[in-house]
């Protein structure tokens, strides 16, 4: 029998910077570039200010991780959760009225009726080995159908060639 290796900690991101993996060497970047755009428009100690927020913010985004998970998935999951509503309630009041008002458009008499049909176990074997063979076993019904339909070809061909005697 064949061996495979089985790949361990796939949950683990790859370093290439030491520590650091290439998320946080990425964040961290466009970090970095925006306290240098920062440093260029402010004065000094507006940049202080502002370069110490987006490296707090930046920082944050690249390092911490909540229950396992990097902090900018944990921030778009509170996001999602904050929209949809935290009460869900039913109006049994609503609910009937629908039902009403679908007895109100459907007519009873429009509704077809189907039968059931109940096949034997012989039946379902045979549509079963239908199936697994793609078509190409038609069946012991099938053939039937097959050889009256081939008949009732055959009688309606002889039929057209009377007609056609007759008409010449």
């Amino acid at each position: 029998m064949q061996q495979f290796t089985v790949p361990q900690f796939i949950d683990v991101e790859d370093k290439i910077i030491g520590p650091i993996t290439a998320r946080q060497f990425v964040i961290m970047l466009c970090g970095f570039l925006l306290i240098g755009i920062c440093y260029r428009l402010f004065s000094f100690t507006a940049f202080i200010m502002i370069g110490i927020l987006i490296f707090g913010i930046f920082g944050t985004f690249a390092f911490l991780k909540i229950n396992g998970m990097p902090f900018h998935f944990f921030v778009l999951n509170f996001a999602q959760t904050s929209k949809r509503p935290s009460l869900r309630v039913w109006n049994k009041e609503f609910q009937k009225d629908l039902t009403i008002q679908e007895e109100k458009e459907t007519n009873i008499s429009e509704v077809p009726v189907f039968e059931q049909r109940h096949y034997t176990a012989s039946r379902l074997a045979e549509l079963s080995l239908i199936v697994d063979t793609q078509g190409v076993y038609r069946g012991e019904v099938d053939r039937d159908i097959d050889i009256k339909a081939s008949q009732t070809k055959e009688e309606d061909s002889e039929k057209n060639k009377d007609k056609i005697e007759l008409v010449n």
